[in-house]
């Protein structure tokens, strides 16, 4: 079921393509990209979040991820 965000389509899409540009400007393959955003969230969640509330807001993030990948075969 699909959750209601507080920001508009229009800013988070205008900061994900931000996101892409910087990395296609540093022509990151896949593996240096995801290790770069994973610890992104890493230190969000350490520098954002409660210490008590950290594990689950990581849970629930990786949850998320997970059931929005696609099993398709095209990559």
């Amino acid at each position: 079921m699909p959750q209601t965000s507080r920001y508009s389509d229009e800013r988070v899409e205008a900061l994900l393509s931000e996101l892409v540009e910087v990395i296609e400007k540093h022509r990151a393959p896949t593996d240096l990209s995801l290790m770069v955003l994973g610890n992104m969230v890493t230190n969000l969640i350490n520098s954002s979040v409660a210490p008590n509330q950290r594990r689950i807001l990581a849970r629930s993030f990786a949850e998320a991820l997970n059931s929005s990948i696609h099993e398709d075969k095209a990559h």
